[in-house]
């Protein structure tokens, strides 16, 4: 999935660890199992980028939609001794039952299951729900769906094409899907957002944007855009039926528009409804005054598992030549853009594209240099071998963002050593990724990231790097990258039945690939969030960007 990475500010902070909220003994821990009852307060600068599933595909919003969606699976909730990454049966009876060498998969759903309106959910309302994810407006989010499950060339949802015939409903509560191919993970691809169910019909333009339809434990009670987003509970959704969510809270309540260092004033505060209050990571300048009892014992931290990159569109100007790519490899200083991002403690340099975390990973290293600072000597060479000794100019997108715009600096500063002049176009956080999945309105290169959608090589490489899959919008191949051995390749692994051999596969083409130099690895990225002193129940998910697991969290008193 895009990596949502939190927001920075480089605003001083002044007031004084000490400040933070009581003493140790009078707080509750994070990890604490939490009461029933209260309402959760969700501090942010930006808002979601879709409330509609089939819309939005990043690690912030993927973890909300759990609050109000499920789906045939989902992901294990975060806790003590789970990580939050295994696929487990939410809607459906089980995780799927595949024949044909995993071409078909048929699931059964539960009894029980209903909307918020009190309408029971069926095989068709699922079936419904995931062929959205054809359509050409909505259909902008996750792409497991369309890159799995056989369609026609010219299927364009349901909306435009009617039914898809692919997918299948014998009964009320079967589905049966057919692939394009053996896919042994597709039990995974159903956790994805876009398998949200919806009443047949529904959700025409972008009518789940301003007012979704839940199947979760909660519904939207009200939504003010940039502004403010209360929950509140869903009476028709059934614990029973539920083996994922606790429901522990009554409502939570999103305040945005927030600036980042404000964010963390309040957290470390920790007054009024502040006690009750998460937020995203803290900023850089923060991080020194966690060091106090009272403070660390409200800190989390933990790896995201994503990696933070610079794509380079291959089909623009310079870009096109390989040798410039190969260049701008050598050019970038990563440990300046580590710096930028708040240094060793939120983040480490980047050798290859697929972080620590995959199974199977190499960590080989095609454009090594000394401490990740870059090897300007080698990227002239190149420069000079594909005609452009003088450099030239290219237009980066970014977020609105201190922290991104900090790494667009440090990016900007590596590439001037070889001559190459960086211009930084800033792009609306909430906007950004849907602007950069749009080819057209795309620039010369992006800073964004990648985080895995379940722990293997599958959920990083194809996705960014299957030419077959460009399309005009929802485009998550950034670099335009269209390689028919690259294809190849990935056919093979995919066809692979044995997971290890998969995983260790899609490592080895990791270098390949970068010998292509379609992205710059710069990064992969650390959490570290301070939570108010009532919060229980809190556990960083690495299916989630390192943020905390939504579905587990409450309050220790929910009379504060």
């Amino acid at each position: 999935m895009l990596s949502c990475a939190a927001l920075s500010a480089t605003i001083p902070l002044t007031l004084t660890a000490c400040s933070g909220g009581g003493t140790a003994s009078a707080q509750a821990s994070p990890g604490a199992e939490p009461a029933t009852g209260g309402i959760v307060q969700v501090l942010e600068k930006p808002d979601f980028s879709h409330l509609d599933p089939a819309r939005g595909f990043d690690g912030g919003v993927n973890n909300f939609y759990r609050l109000i969606y499920r789906t045939l699976t989902t992901r294990a909730a975060a806790g003590p001794h789970s990580s939050g990454t295994k696929i487990v049966a939410d809607l459906a009876t089980d995780t799927g039952r595949p024949s044909d060498n995993n071409k078909t998969w048929a699931f059964t759903l539960k009894k029980g299951l209903f909307f918020e309106n009190g309408s029971p959910i069926t095989s068709r309302d699922v079936k419904f729900g995931v062929e959205r994810a054809w359509d050409p407006d909505a259909g902008i989010g996750s792409p497991y769906a369309k890159q799995v499950i056989a369609a026609p060339a010219d299927y364009q949802g349901p909306y435009r094409s009617g039914d898809l015939d692919t997918i299948e409903t014998p009964d009320d509560r079967t589905v049966v899907f057919h692939l394009k191919r053996s896919y042994p993970q597709f039990a995974s691809v159903a956790a994805q957002p876009n398998f949200t169910p919806f009443p047949k019909g529904t959700g025409a333009k972008a009518a789940f944007d301003r007012e979704p339809i839940a199947s979760g434990p909660y519904r939207v009670a009200s939504y003010r855009r940039g502004s403010a987003l209360k929950l509140v509970r869903n009476k028709h959704w059934k614990r029973s039926s539920d083996p994922v969510r606790t429901a522990r809270p009554d409502g939570f309540v999103w305040t945005f528009g927030l600036d980042a260092a404000t964010i963390d004033e309040r957290l470390i505060s920790g007054q009024g409804k502040d006690i009750n209050a998460i937020g995203p990571k803290v900023q850089p300048a923060t991080i020194s005054r966690l060091r106090t009892p009272q403070l660390k014992q409200r800190t989390l931290t933990g790896v995201t598992g994503c990696t933070t990159y610079m794509s380079l569109n291959t089909t623009k100007g310079p870009l096109r030549d390989v040798r410039v790519r190969q260049a701008i490899e050598y050019a970038v200083n990563k440990q300046t853009t580590v710096d930028a991002l708040g240094g060793s403690a939120l983040a480490t340099a980047a050798t290859s594209i697929e972080p620590p975390s995959i199974p199977g990973r190499d960590a080989t290293d095609v454009y090594p240099s000394k401490d990740g600072t870059g090897d300007p000597a080698a990227a002239r060479r190149l420069l000079a071998r594909a005609g452009f000794a003088k450099g030239f100019t290219l237009t980066v997108d970014t977020r609105a963002a201190a922290t991104e715009q900090a790494v667009a600096v440090a990016i900007q500063q590596g590439l001037k050593r070889v001559g190459i002049t960086v211009k930084i176009n800033t792009i609306d956080t909430s906007t950004f990724y849907e602007v950069i999945g749009t080819p057209s309105q795309q620039h010369d290169a992006a800073l964004t990231g990648w985080c895995p959608d379940w722990p293997g090589g599958t959920t990083f490489l194809p996705p960014l790097f299957d030419g077959r899959t460009i399309s005009a919008k929802g485009n998550s191949v950034l670099s335009m990258l269209d390689d028919k051995k690259i294809q190849k390749r990935i056919d093979e692994i995919a066809a692979m039945r044995d997971e290890t051999a998969q995983n260790a596969a899609y490592g080895k083409l990791d270098a390949q690939i970068m010998k292509l130099a379609p992205i710059v690895p710069l990064n992969y990225t650390k959490n570290v969030v301070v939570v108010g002193s009532n919060i229980a129940g809190a556990h960083p998910s690495i299916s989630y960007s390192g943020g905390i697991d939504l579905v587990g969290i409450g309050l220790a008193d929910p009379k504060k």
